[in-house]
């Protein structure tokens, strides 16, 4: 089983994780739903977010703080921002810290993403399984 979970203020980062769990075959669910928690254990966890005053969002970072790395096998980071890829850093240090394996790879678009990007991203997504 596999999940996205994201976080979005302008829509950007919703693109992606829209595109990548539609790859998948599952919904994409922002980390401020109630139904965003992981309660069983998921094979790859994809995880979005951009930066905001250079960190990451509250919601992002206490959803993070509050996963449960015995149900997390491995995770995967996307991002999209206006300004640089420092948020993947961030959710990376934050997940490892946890114990939650992050694989090297990484999704990234500046601005918001084009059908060409979104594209990508699936590839990604498949890819990263």
């Amino acid at each position: 089983m596999n999940a996205v979970r994201y976080y979005s203020r302008s829509g950007n980062t919703k693109l992606v994780a829209d595109a990548i769990a539609q790859a998948i075959g599952t919904t994409a669910i922002s980390v401020d739903q109630a139904d965003a928690k992981i309660t069983q254990s998921i094979d790859t966890l994809f995880v979005g977010g951009a930066l905001y005053a250079y960190g990451l969002d509250k919601h992002l970072k206490k959803y993070l703080n509050e996963l449960d790395a015995k149900n997390v096998k491995k995770a995967v980071l996307f991002s999209t921002s206006w300004i640089s890829k420092h948020s993947l850093d961030l959710m990376r240090k934050q997940l490892e810290e946890k114990g939650i394996k992050v694989l090297p790879e990484t999704f990234y678009v500046k601005n918001k993403a084009s059908q060409a990007q979104l594209e990508q991203a699936k590839k990604f997504a498949k890819q990263c399984l």
